[in-house]
């Protein structure tokens, strides 16, 4: 049978104890330099504290916002959530027709080919806005310039609608 401590060399368990006392020496000095350290810290830290907010409360005055309140009249207050927006840039855009050629058909086009349309001569055309469908209407040329008069305008339910399934 094998001996307890046969893998170490004789006199092991003196060593190992002088060895396990030291950790346990260099432990517990790791432990008080920790907590001295961490009361210094901490004493450094309230110094600090106290420096920065006496110049700061003799400096502090109060902030002045606008006022954004929703008013008594909802009316008013839709008409200033309307103003924030009215600036923003969309891309209007009137769409004549479309249509799915193959690529082979589009290599082939050259100067006076003819692209037939999904649209439908006299049929009125979609005005949309960034994508979305919100009139139709007919052209028309003003001062020699294409323009479109609108003769259906989209109602915000359809609009709503068409969008939830977009």
């Amino acid at each position: 049978m094998a001996e307890p401590n046969a893998d170490f060399p004789p006199g092991g368990d003196a060593e190992q104890d002088a060895m396990a006392a030291e950790w346990e020496a260099a432990l517990a000095q790791q432990a008080s330099a920790g907590a001295a350290g961490d009361a210094q810290v901490a004493d450094d830290f309230a110094a600090a504290a106290s420096e920065v907010a006496e110049p700061a409360s003799a400096q502090m005055t109060p902030a002045a916002f606008a006022n954004f309140a929703a008013s008594s009249t909802p009316a008013n207050a839709a008409g200033n959530d309307l103003n924030m927006i009215l600036d923003i840039p969309v891309q209007l855009t009137v769409e004549l027709g479309r249509t799915r050629i193959p690529i082979k058909n589009i290599l082939q086009l050259a100067q006076g080919s003819v692209v037939e349309l999904d649209a439908m001569a006299g049929e009125p055309m979609d005005v949309l806005v960034n994508g979305f469908l919100i009139a139709q209407g007919e052209v028309v040329v003003v001062n020699d310039k294409f323009g479109i008069r609108l003769t259906d305008i989209v109602t915000p339910s359809e609009r709503m609608r068409r969008l939830s399934r977009g």
